[in-house]
């Protein structure tokens, strides 16, 4: 039979472990000052704040206090964990948090101190004990709460994010304390062992200038000690000395770290000392050179790892902008090079010259012979010879009615030229047919080429703009971390709406809650774009600028009777993420073949819209494509471009029947004169700018709708009846009054598309 291991939950390791520091701290803090006073309170004061649970936190404070070894001392701390337990439990059970009022009572607890505590007083301070037990009551009051901050930066915010200035003051604050306390409980000896051992590892860590301040924020508590400022200058010469060798790696600046030491030690006159002093004095430059060299590469390249999180990196922000910077460039050079091919399709166009060859070739072949060509050169005859052609190439062929009456009384070949010009004009057709649809050709490339030159040049002004350190960034940082959401790097840049920020963050952050922290600290609503995994636990969030508005769509389609497709082709289309485009497009005729053409219209539009083309380049080359096709196809078309910042629509509208904007007030009409696409050479669409507010509707009907109310007034007098909620159940019921008004029967297709514009939620 197999044999079950017993394992411990990591939870409950990590709970252990953490209430295990915070008895050891309590007991080393108990020791900072001769006559133990109690220093552990503003730490237990702070794990209560912090969530530890205050039976333990409790239970820990006063086996704390017994290092004291006075029953009134005991008594006191007794006092002081009974309020504050009480306080903290009754708290956790009705589920409410402690907000201001946990400063009332901290400073009731400060009451059992004074009162109890056997402080004989400090001979250095003329006055009496009591008012010395007060003073330190008011000290320990605001030691407390800097010790809650404290505490939250090294469980929640330390080699997660970078501490702000005042954190770090909060921070530097409790080490002095605790560092005073480990000198009073273990000796200063124990605490050099661990100050200068931290100091050397973090100049091996960090290998920069951060190694300097740390090492001076170690020597703090010895500068407490000893009344005097040499401890900072010590370390500080050692962590500078340090760094002079760590590009050389590890064993060097470890050899350089010792030999600094040693030399510091003889001017302050060590060897002059006992052997048993001078072991004792050496010792802890001793161990904090085998603790650097006895941890493994594999410590440092896991901690190196965790710091890069830990702090701020402007290097990522200028690769960004130099590659950023490289892209627009690039895209700037194709953009003039779209922009050549444009202008070599559009110069240099032959002018056409048909009629000039034909009248040249007639002189040249049929009149070359003929015995009236002096008389007709000496009249001027042929110049009615040039209007002939001219009327022919314009008719087709010419007939004698066509005849110029100056030609016809000096030419003796009139049925001749007749005949011979009808020939030529027949031969130079084709031709002239094939020049055109080349030119026609030309143009249409040439259009292309302009709007691909119009979108790379806009794509590389944006690429080509730089991002800057925003002031947005701190604002926004401190806000998460009031919130509790830690970020180790916050990347605000754009303004206006083109704001995005993109943050790495704990992937099981809320986006909803994220989103209202993060508007609230930039002024601006924002919205959650895009998550990008990291690692397992991070997550690269990216908000951007939330748009005005929202909308919602409805659709209500009927095909013709007898027909299995609906001609009508209608397409919602997100451009990017402050405007969308709707369209419903009708193509001549019912079934398939009117459909393939309705999709054919839209499945254009989208591509173009997508890439974001000119609206003038996209509707006039959409229009050629639809005239090139070898049967007569053409298309009425409805569409709309809304801006979801402002509510502005652009709406066009190409042979289409008449539109509407519905909104609680007025019911406005969107109407245009144009004729359908591809009917044309040219596209002459109506194009208008309509302002949408919120809760207003818009509506793009097909003709098949439109013509069943018999007249717009008709229809127009039953929208104005109309008060809708959603935009489906709009669509639906326009669609089913206009059946009704048919008796049932649709006898063409019918296709209703509304749109709702709301407040953004």
């Amino acid at each position: 039979m197999k044999k079950q291991r017993f394992s411990i939950p990591s939870g409950i390791l990590g709970m252990a472990g953490k209430y295990t520091l915070l008895l050891i701290g309590m007991i080393f803090m108990n020791f900072a000052l001769p006559f133990h006073e109690p220093f552990s309170f503003p730490l237990y004061y702070a794990a209560l704040c912090y969530g530890f649970d205050p039976i333990l936190a409790s239970a820990e404070y006063l086996f704390a206090s017994i290092v004291s070894l006075d029953l009134f001392a005991t008594l006191s701390a007794l006092s002081q964990a009974a309020m504050m337990l009480l306080v903290f439990a009754l708290y956790k059970r009705a589920h409410k948090k402690m907000k201001t009022e946990r400063l009332l009572y901290l400073f009731a607890a400060q009451i059992p101190f004074v009162l109890l505590f056997p402080l004989e007083g400090y001979t250095i301070f003329p006055f009496s004990a009591v008012l010395q037990k007060v003073v330190l009551g008011v000290f320990f009051f605001f030691l407390s709460v800097f010790f809650e901050g404290a505490l939250y930066s090294l469980l929640r915010r330390s080699f997660r994010c970078r501490l702000t200035a005042g954190q770090l003051a909060e921070v530097l604050l409790f080490f002095i304390v605790l560092g005073l306390g480990v000198c009073g409980a273990l000796g200063e000896t124990v605490y050099l062992c661990i100050a200068l051992s931290a100091l050397l590892v973090a100049a091996i860590l960090l290998k920069s200038s951060p190694a300097v301040p740390f090492s001076a924020a170690l020597s703090v508590p010895l500068c407490f000690l000893h009344a005097s400022a040499m401890p900072l200058a010590e370390f500080t010469l050692l962590g500078c000395f340090s760094l002079l060798f760590v590009g050389y790696g590890k064993i060097p600046a470890a050899l350089g770290f010792a030999l600094t030491f040693i030399a510091s030690a003889y001017f302050k006159g060590l060897y002059f000392e006992s052997g048993l002093d001078i072991f004792l004095g050496l010792l802890p430059c001793l161990v904090a050179v085998a603790v650097s060299l006895l941890l493994s590469d594999k410590f440092y390249k896991k901690a190196k790892h965790a710091l890069l999180f830990y702090r701020e990196r402007a290097l990522p922000r200028i690769a960004i902008n130099r590659n950023r910077r490289a892209v627009g460039e690039r895209l700037y050079e194709v953009s003039s090079l779209f922009r050549e091919i444009e202008n070599a399709f559009t110069e240099n166009e032959q002018e056409d010259n048909t009629c000039p060859l034909i009248t040249e070739h007639l002189k040249n072949t049929l009149c070359r012979n003929c015995p009236g060509r002096r008389r007709c050169e000496e009249s001027g005859a042929f110049a009615g010879m040039d209007k002939l052609i001219a009327i022919g190439y314009a008719k087709g062929q010419v007939s004698l009615v066509d005849l110029p009456s100056d030609l016809g009384a000096v030419c003796g070949n009139t049925a001749g030229l007749l005949f011979s010009a009808n020939k030529l004009l027949a031969t130079y057709r084709g031709t002239a047919k094939e020049l055109e649809g080349a030119r026609e050709s030309r143009r249409l490339l040439a259009q292309q080429a302009h709007g691909v030159s119009e979108i790379l040049k806009d794509i590389a002004m944006e690429q080509s703009e730089e991002y800057s350190f925003s002031e947005g960034e701190s604002a926004l940082s401190s806000a998460l971390a009031t919130a509790g959401i830690l970020s180790s790097e916050i990347f605000v840049y754009g303004d206006g709406n083109s704001l995005t920020v993109s943050m790495t963050l704990a992937s099981n952050v809320n986006g909803k809650r994220l989103c209202a922290v993060a508007g609230k600290a930039l002024g601006t609503p924002l919205s959650l774009a895009e998550k990008i995994p990291l690692a397992p636990n991070r997550t690269c969030y990216i908000l951007r600028r939330k748009p005005e508005f929202d909308a919602a769509f409805g659709v209500a389609t009927l095909p013709k009777e007898g027909e299995t497709a609906s001609g009508d082709a209608y397409s919602i289309l997100k451009i990017d993420e402050r405007r969308f485009l709707v369209a419903l497009s009708d193509g001549m005729g019912s079934g398939e073949a009117a459909r393939d053409i309705s999709d054919k219209t839209l499945n254009l539009l989208e591509s173009f819209y997508k890439a974001k083309m000119p609206s003038d380049t996209v509707l006039s080359t959409v229009n050629r494509l639809i005239a090139f096709s070898p049967e007569e196809t053409f298309a009425c078309l409805d569409l709309a471009a809304v801006d979801l910042d402002t509510g502005e629509a652009d709406v066009v509208k190409i042979g289409s029947p008449v539109g509407f904007i519905l909104s609680e007030e007025e019911l406005r009409v969107l109407e245009g004169d144009s004729l359908p696409m591809g009917m044309l050479d040219a596209v002459h669409p109506s194009t208008l700018r309509a302002q949408m507010g919120e809760n207003d509707f818009m509506l793009f009907m097909s003709d098949g709708v439109t013509s069943s109310f018999g007249s717009s007034a008709d229809l127009y007098g039953y929208l104005s009846s109309l008060r809708p909620i959603n935009p489906q159940s709009l669509a639906e019921e326009i669609l089913s009054n206009a059946l009704t008004r048919r008796q049932g029967h649709a006898e063409d297709d019918m296709t209703v598309v509304a749109v709702k514009l709301m407040k953004s939620a």
